[in-house]
């Protein structure tokens, strides 16, 4: 006999769990089933790739999941991200870093996915939820009209069935539904990675013996941020696991980088040894035994469809995957399982959903192309100690200033609000294409790159950047939020005309596309950045 459920959920991993939590909290009396593959509990450390959080994400997990006691007690606080500029050198502590020196107010956690998942699953399965592990699915049939959709499943006990009026794909790159729909879609940003955890914390302290620049963060904890090992066309991520673990990976342009150059673990250590030979040194001892090692190529994609008025959704990679340069994974899990509990929810109440349902695709799918063009044929920059430091400010500045406080506020699914900002949306998508446009066009004009230097170009000393991130916390009416946006696009546009001026400083004649330069700006002002960013080239 089949089992009954309001919303089935195909995959009870990051995206699975975290909307099955989310659903009960919102509305208890909800049915909610979750058919997980794996059975729970799942390893610890390796066990999935995914493991840094940024804003959005972490407010998601710590304030409307409600679960910050975990995270401050089970997971590691980031230490924000840091980049070195160290293509080649055995002297890390003599190039480019950047990064903050304290702690931002807005915090975010490095996860441990086993751990974490583990975790949601006890939770899930506290409020209610009917958590199936070990479970493979093995049909999917949608009811037409107004009738249940059906998922038959497997287990060792043998095989049984679900009948739900609402059905979620939570299944990451398996995409169960995406493959029965035919909803793949490439799209144009074609990076490779690979990856591998090790036993131990790979602490980059380790990398210099300089009591000055051992100190200059406090605490002097560069291991629990995100460090990424910046070199033309890629960067290596260094990621520590609360389970006493490190998350190791090269992500690369399949062009620069070909992934045969790397798809085992040898080929993956000769080739850091070429690249970054102070970090491949770091993690070559015996005490960082290797716990696993996986690769994807064209790592990237979009999907045709993620939200239906005929009751199903994807969520999380079942759906779409950007890049992980700026850990995005969790952000569009926030999102999209928002938009699928206001989804079923109208639904529960007698609301007509359907045109909700391309509204709220449109949004998502509008988020996705904005930030994949942070990504997209921008890899050459990143070896660039000159141009990739402002980009990483620009990219930032767009993040805090539009989609965070969106989030943050509780409006991400607020069609008024959105409609009363959506000149102000257009402008920063605009703004933002145009930057990325130009830091492309000065990376492509450098000739030589940066002698090597000590510079720590702090984000935390810079007081504008770290009042956006503090700012995400405020609770503002209706007037203020959208007061707010627009302080934060006049904010994108001085840097904008900033950067701009900068590049045509160094490559006069340098295009503005929708940047309105400096000289086309009424009064004077202060530099957003200190000249220590805009150091020339050799």
């Amino acid at each position: 006999m089949s089992r009954t459920s309001d919303v089935a959920i195909l995959g009870g991993g990051l995206a699975g769990l975290s909307l099955a939590i989310q659903l009960k909290q919102r509305d208890p009396s909800l049915v909610v089933t979750v058919i997980e593959r794996r059975t729970h509990p799942v390893r610890e450390a390796a066990f999935k790739v995914g493991e840094s959080t940024v804003e959005i994400g972490a407010h998601y997990f710590a304030h409307v999941l409600g679960l910050r006691e975990h995270l401050e007690s089970e997971q590691i606080r980031k230490f924000g991200f840091r980049f070195f500029f160290s293509e080649g050198r055995n002297d890390i502590d003599r190039c480019t870093e950047l990064g903050v020196s304290q702690l931002l107010p807005t915090p975010s956690w490095q996860l441990d996915r086993g751990r974490f998942e583990n975790f949601l699953g006890e939770r899930a399965r506290e409020l209610g939820v009917d958590f199936i592990d070990g479970a493979t699915v093995r049909g999917i049939a949608f009811g037409d009209g107004e009738e249940a959709h059906t998922v038959d499943f497997e287990r060792t006990q043998g095989t049984d069935a679900i009948v739900a009026r609402w059905l979620v794909d939570a299944s990451g790159r398996a995409g169960l539904i995406k493959r029965k729909l035919d909803l793949a879609q490439a799209n144009d940003h074609d990076a490779n990675a690979v990856w591998w955890r090790v036993d131990g914390f790979v602490n980059p302290n380790q990398w210099s013996a300089d009591a000055d620049w051992l100190q200059r963060c406090d605490p002097p904890d560069r291991w629990r941020s995100t460090n990424h090992m910046c070199g033309p066309g890629y960067w290596f991520w260094l990621i520590p696991l609360a389970s006493g673990a490190h998350s190791l990976g090269i992500v690369c342009d399949a062009k620069m980088h070909p992934l045969e150059t790397m798809n085992t673990f040898d080929k993956a250590m000769a080739w850091l040894y070429e690249h970054q030979p102070q970090v491949a040194a770091s993690v070559d001892k015996p005490e960082h035994k290797l716990q696993d090692f996986l690769f994807f190529r064209h790592f990237s994609y979009g999907c045709k469809q993620v939200f239906s008025g005929e009751r199903w959704a994807l969520t999380g990679e079942a759906g779409l995957f950007l890049d992980p340069f700026y850990s995005p994974g969790s952000d569009f899990i926030a999102i999209s399982n928002t938009y699928i509990c206001d989804l079923i929810g109208k639904d529960r109440a007698g609301e007509d959903f359907a045109p909700y349902a391309a509204i709220y695709q449109q949004l998502y799918f509008s988020f996705y192309e904005n930030t994949l063009s942070l990504y997209q044929d921008q890899y050459p920059l990143f070896g660039d100690a000159q141009v990739m430091p402002i980009k990483v400010i620009w990219d930032y500045t767009f993040y805090w200033a539009l989609l965070a406080p969106l989030f943050f506020a509780g409006r991400i699914a607020d069609l008024r609000m959105l409609s009363r900002l959506k000149a102000e949306f257009a402008r920063g998508r605009a703004l933002n294409r145009a930057v990325q446009a130009l830091l492309r066009e000065w990376g492509a004009r450098n000739a030589a790159p940066l002698e090597p230097d000590r510079r720590l170009l702090d984000q935390y000393r810079i007081d504008w950047f770290h009042e956006m991130n503090r700012a995400l916390a405020d609770t503002l009416d209706d007037a203020a939020f959208a007061s707010r946006i627009g302080a934060n696009l006049a904010v994108m546009e001085s840097l904008a005309a900033e950067v701009l001026a900068r590049a045509r400083t160094q490559h006069p004649g340098m295009p503005c596309g929708d940047i309105v330069p400096d000289t086309d700006r009424p009064g004077m002002r202060e530099p957003l950045l200190p000249p220590a960013w805009y150091m020339e080239v050799a």
